[in-house]
């Protein structure tokens, strides 16, 4: 079995290589190169004449050859690439001619990405994973592609399978804030029924939510809040519309987590935002409900992803099962947003 690339291919390739080439993929379905270049899009068709898997890695062999200098440039040079801060837009113009998807994936992540690497990046390689990545930067968000990456998040969110995955997505485009008001409110929708949608709004825009109902707020706390006193600003945002979503949305996600990782961050966030509570302030002329429900602010400020960590350290449970070992810690919390909610 021949380990040489056919002479057709290994002329066509050396030309199309002399010239100025942004970015290279591969179709190993039609086993044809398609390349990105400075006049436009170029294809090469390959005329194997070996098994197409082992015809194709010698392809990347003659690719890696010419953007690194050496055929297995990739992947252990690849796996150091950013360790050693190797990370020049040079060296990340580099990944895109290896016609691998792991190294767009791995240029796409770099902290020096700019927009027009990012560009060239999702000609590439379209796809979830990488729109996430590319959306991370913000000089991707602030351009062009910003939105066109937004919109394919949305756009294919129903079909992605991984719970968590798209729990990522809505993360993403709510991060860079190019989701607009009706489709914010469409995808709010939709969390009822998948709830670790709400991570992404109960993280990224927590005042900012849907309203529910808001609850009526004691005047003696409205007039401490307005003077700037914390635990009335605490229990105003609790009361108000947003902070009654708030609560809502986060006990709806307790109920469904899908997996750890929504864990670790609902705790985080609900730490965060009960974060201003402190138990000693609690003034001891409130009626007991008042005292009741600024505890139960307390203790949820106390709340990080380290309270379930030693739980979920002893199994590999996801889905119900993972929830049942959940199941003391999260009831302690569900009933503290219910005393929150006006709830019995």
């Amino acid at each position: 079995m021949s380990t040489e690339l056919s002479p057709e291919d290994e002329l066509r390739l050396n030309v199309l290589l002399a010239g100025e080439v942004h970015a290279v993929r591969i179709d190993e379905s039609t086993m044809t190169l398609h390349a990105l270049t400075s006049l436009g899009e170029a294809r090469v068709v390959l005329h194997r004449n070996c098994r197409p898997d082992l015809y194709v890695q010698r392809v990347r062999e003659l690719l890696g050859g010419h953007a690194m200098g050496s055929p297995g440039g990739y992947p252990v040079h690849l796996m150091r690439w950013t360790s050693m801060g190797q990370s020049s837009a040079k060296n990340l113009q580099a990944l895109l001619l290896l016609g691998e998807p792991e190294a767009v994936k791995a240029m796409a992540q770099a902290s020096t990405l700019t927009h027009e690497l990012a560009r060239r990046a999702w000609w590439a390689l379209p796809g979830m994973d990488v729109a996430r990545y590319l959306l991370n930067h913000a000089s991707v968000r602030a351009g062009t592609m910003g939105q066109v990456l937004a919109d394919f998040l949305i756009e294919h969110l129903p079909f992605e399978e991984d719970p968590i995955q798209a729990m990522n997505s809505v993360r993403a485009v709510l991060g860079a804030g190019l989701l607009d008001p009706m489709k914010s409110a469409q995808l709010w929708a939709k969390a009822k029924h998948r709830p670790h949608y709400f991570v992404g709004f109960l993280e990224l825009c927590p005042d900012d939510l849907p309203p529910d109902p808001e609850r009526l707020v004691p005047p003696h706390l409205a007039q401490s809040a307005a003077s700037g006193d914390a635990w009335g600003q605490n229990f105003v945002r609790c009361y108000s519309p947003s902070g009654q979503s708030f609560l809502r949305a986060c006990a709806m996600l307790l109920e469904k987590p899908p997996a750890p990782e929504a864990v670790y961050l609902l705790l985080d966030i609900l730490g965060r935002y009960f974060s201003g509570a402190e138990e000693r302030t609690i003034r001891v002329d409130w009626p007991d409900d008042l005292q009741r429900e600024a505890r139960a602010m307390v203790a949820l400020g106390r709340l990080s992803h380290l309270d379930a960590r030693p739980i979920l350290n002893k199994t590999t449970a996801v889905g119900p099962l993972m929830r049942r070992h959940l199941a003391p810690l999260f009831g302690h919390i569900l009933i503290k947003l219910q005393q929150l909610r006006g709830q019995r």
